[in-house]
């Protein structure tokens, strides 16, 4: 699809007033940028796991929206000068910065992925795993004096040591880069427990639910995983982990993504599970009309409260591909803790005798909930990790 990208020159005294005139314009999906460094609290909180650069700071502001080809080349005029006559009306109470308005077109979402090098670096993640970005380059200097595309790798000066494994990564269309607290402590427990399951047993299979971009599906690989199986409920996340596992010459025999969701067609366990909790009075039938209108992924149903969606999973994307009924010897979830909590109810089905379940993404607020959920269904947990104010556990049946 087509979008025509709008982005307004402001300040961020007017960015809210704007805002709120933009919202009255029937516009949707504001993006805000600005100059205002974040703090490390406001990082963590964002669950935002590139490390982010630069500490300028001034009173700019771009405000940006989408519109799509419904919008006339007449439509579009006419709200670009409604915008500059609100702008003009601010002016005269506040700064509104130089109200120039830029408009681009865009088909897809190739920016984040372009752009994503300028701020993703070599990193160490856990032990022995780096992280390497891999970004596609035009050689020009070909012997045939035609242009082509190579792969390079970017260390950035960064120390390779000679036990290291290399996690290369192309693509990050998808969320994650690897380098949040949630993803070391994950990786922490998969090292841990592939080791402890390779002193009893020769192949070992894991399931990474919620894969992003791949990193904990390559990483359990390169950790001895004999068979990794991906899934995410975003398309787009499958297609970032294939070319990263492409990256790596990791083949699909050895690592599998696929589009599924292991909630989906549950809803009355769902149901269950969001009318257990001593806060929350309604019925069943009440609690699944609900569920069924929340959509994780592609926005919540306006007839449910901030609580209640914080509350709901996705259960209508994420079934174009059949997930099989295969049980894995580790079964790893770095999401957060309103997906696993209802994850704990059918995960046992995915889980060999013995296996073990990593759960990650949990917050110090939600770290209680989490643990009576999975002890509630038959898990006993063996190990818990912290770092900062997040969590990961392992738990057995």
């Amino acid at each position: 699809m087509i979008w025509k990208k709008i982005s307004i020159d402001t300040s961020l005294e007017a960015v809210d007033l704007l805002s709120e005139f933009l919202d009255e314009q029937g516009i949707e999906g504001i993006m805000i940028e600005d100059n205002q460094p974040l703090t490390e609290d406001e990082i963590r909180e964002m669950f935002v796991d590139i490390p982010l650069m630069g500490d300028a700071s001034d009173d700019s502001a771009v405000v940006s929206f989408f519109i799509d080809s419904s919008y006339t080349d007449t439509m579009i005029n006419e709200l670009a000068d409604k915008i500059r006559a609100e702008l003009d009306r601010l002016s005269e109470f506040i700064p509104v910065g130089s109200m120039n308005i830029d408009m681009t077109e865009t088909s897809d979402d190739s920016t984040w992925n372009d752009n994503f090098k300028n701020y993703f670096k070599p990193q160490r993640l856990y032990g022995n795993l780096v992280i390497m970005p891999v970004y596609d380059e035009i050689d020009s200097n070909s012997d045939d004096d035609m242009s082509e595309n190579t792969s390079s790798v970017k260390t950035d000066g960064f120390d390779i040591k000679q036990d290291d494994k290399v996690i290369k990564i192309k693509s990050v269309m998808a969320f994650g880069t690897g380098t949040h607290e949630t993803t070391r402590l994950c990786l922490g427990l998969i090292k841990k427990h592939i080791n402890d399951m390779s002193l009893i047993k020769k192949d070992i299979t894991l399931m990474d639910v919620g894969c992003g971009s791949g990193i904990l599906s390559i990483a359990s690989v390169l950790l001895g995983a004999s068979y990794v199986h991906g899934l995410d409920i975003d398309p787009q996340a499958v297609e970032a982990s294939r070319i990263n596992a492409e990256t790596n010459e990791i083949s699909e025999d050895r690592l599998l993504f696929s589009c599924g969701n292991l909630l989906a067609g549950n809803v009355n366990m769902i149901a269950e599970n969001y009318i257990s909790r001593s806060d929350v009075s309604e019925n069943v039938e009440t609690a699944k009309s609900k569920i069924e209108k929340a959509s994780l992924g592609s926005g919540i149903s306006s007839a449910l409260t901030a609580e209640e969606a914080a509350r709901m999973v996705d259960i209508e994307n994420g079934t174009s591909d059949t997930v099989p009924k295969r049980k894995y010897d580790i079964v790893v979830a770095n999401i957060l803790a309103d997906v696993i909590i209802p994850l704990s109810s059918v995960i046992h089905e995915y889980l060999e005798d013995g296996g073990v379940f990593i759960a990650s993404g949990i917050s110090e607020s939600r770290i209680e909930d989490v643990k009576i959920t999975l002890m509630n269904n038959g898990f006993t947990i063996i190990d818990t990790e912290q770092e900062n104010e997040w969590f990961a556990l392992a738990a057995v049946l």
